[in-house]
């Protein structure tokens, strides 16, 4: 990155909320090798640096293969426990004062891991880091959509003993094949059961993704949503209703769904009202946690203070936090900007 600025600083300083993060994509390699070795997993690298070789992507899919080899070693309970806290660690290091944290347990359940371990494990990292950091965080359940929703419900059905861990149910992994509309049930039963609904559309996905998204999974929150400025009815919908975006601008640039950062549509959605929010993803792959995105973002784009103060507010307005919790947050960022 380049030099400190002063826009930097207050970036670093800025209250903020993380809306879109993939709890196995914060697996450093450092950690990746440690339980390797505890858990004797074998994988397919001999040392970190060749890991860190390995995230140069193409597409989403290359980065989801060696996203599932590096979810292998996750096997105990304390094993997600570090993975989260080490996660909240660097979120607090950010000024992050709430998270809201996917994680896929489809990927741990079909390797045989217990539903219960990867939600326990979880949920002792998250309370650590609200009694230790002051972080609050709230766990939604990720559906895979390249797996069936038949496998969707019963994951919906496994998780029904922890529901009370739960916030909400959200939709990942390879997104062009698999449109929002195959998981229109499970998602209506997950709305039944009093879950906040988000999905991946708009990613490499066309625009027709996050329509359906809207339409047949009446989702609260779109995750990611660059395609849908190629549709001006969909930018003036998405304006009108205020729908939450959680953009992802390293992860864009890795997966080369922009080319250069200087490309990214967050000026121009800021421009026409979209309520844009950033994120890091999964930020062990993508080469930067949440500061990150916003500082690389603001230089490669030229980002006022008032126009990344106004991301910070949007952070927390989209979350699914309560009205007063909300307030209290926004009210922290505009003394802070007032100060600064």
């Amino acid at each position: 990155m380049a030099q400190s600025s002063p826009l930097d600083a207050y970036i670093a300083g800025l209250p903020k909320a993380e809306l879109h993060l993939h709890i196995e994509g914060s697996l450093e390699p450092e950690l990746m090798f440690e339980l390797a070795q505890r858990n004797n997993v074998a994988i397919p690298y001999d040392s970190v640096q060749a890991v860190r070789a390995a995230y140069d992507f193409s597409n989403l899919q290359d980065f989801l293969d060696i996203y599932y080899a590096g979810a292998a070693v996750l096997l105990t309970r304390q094993d997600f426990e570090y993975l989260a806290f080490a996660y909240f660690q660097r979120a607090a290091a950010d000024n992050v004062r709430h998270a809201e944290i996917f994680f896929d347990p489809q990927t741990h359940t079909d390797r045989g891991v217990p539903f219960g371990v990867v939600v326990e494990g979880l949920i002792a990292g998250i309370d650590r880091a609200k009694a230790e950091l002051g972080v609050s965080s709230g766990l939604i359940l990720s559906f895979l959509r390249h797996l069936t929703e038949d496998e969707a419900f019963a994951t919906l059905e496994a998780a029904k003993p922890y529901l009370h861990h739960f916030i909400g149910v959200g939709l990942d992994s390879s997104e062009v094949g698999h449109p929002p509309s195959k998981f229109q049930r499970v998602f209506a039963a997950a709305r039944d059961l009093g879950l906040k609904l988000c999905a991946h559309a708009g990613e490499e996905g066309p625009p027709a993704y996050v329509h359906e998204a809207l339409d047949l999974l009446h989702i609260d929150r779109i995750d990611h949503g660059n395609r849908s400025m190629e549709d001006e009815s969909l930018i003036a919908r998405l304006a009108a209703e205020q729908m939450t975006l959680t953009v992802c601008p390293l992860s864009n640039l890795k997966l080369c769904v922009v080319k250069d950062l200087k490309d990214h549509p967050v000026p121009e959605m800021l421009r026409r009202g979209l309520h844009v929010t950033l994120n890091s993803d999964d930020p062990s792959y993508f080469g930067g946690y949440v500061n990150e995105n916003y500082s690389q973002l603001a230089q490669a784009v030229g980002l006022t203070r008032e126009q990344v103060t106004q991301l910070a507010k949007n952070s927390f307005e989209g979350s699914f936090l309560s009205t007063e919790e909300k307030a209290t947050l926004i009210s922290e960022v505009e003394s802070y900007a007032a100060k600064g």
